[in-house]
């Protein structure tokens, strides 16, 4: 059994990514299982499992809001801003991490290409640090 084959329309759920959000609509015949619209309006399909339909992600990111503990979650602060000289060395040996806008730290690598290059580009450099402990 699936995580969400009982998934109804308004169910609370909180995805890693985007945070808070409600289950808008249900697929009976298709790829993805649910639709979910979260708070800061995004809409984004997921398979039964959880896993979105967009970024590198092949491991469930969203979860009904019941079921999350985010306890062990980072969403301290930055420290220092990092320069672009930094960032671009910290991505190139792979530990280099983004701020979601769900208030997450993860790996830059795993984060959706288009998000990280679009604060790269708006120069949010405030949104990057390098991976803890390295």
């Amino acid at each position: 059994m699936c995580y969400y084959d009982d998934a109804k329309v308004g169910q609370k759920v909180y995805g890693l990514v985007f945070g808070r959000g409600k289950i808008t609509e249900v697929f009976e015949d298709s790829h993805f299982k649910v639709l979910v619209t979260f708070k800061n309006g995004y809409e984004v399909p997921y398979t039964e499992d959880g896993v979105p339909g967009w970024g590198n992600f092949k491991t469930q990111t969203m979860f009904y809001r019941d079921d999350v503990d985010m306890s062990k979650a980072d969403f301290s602060p930055v420290n220092m801003v990092l320069p672009i000289k930094k960032i671009i060395k910290y991505r190139e040996k792979k530990i280099l991490e983004v701020r979601l806008p769900s208030g997450m730290w993860e790996n830059a690598k795993r984060a959706d290409r288009v998000y990280v290059e679009k604060l790269l580009e708006d120069e949010k450099y405030h949104l990057f640090r390098k991976k803890r402990g390295q």
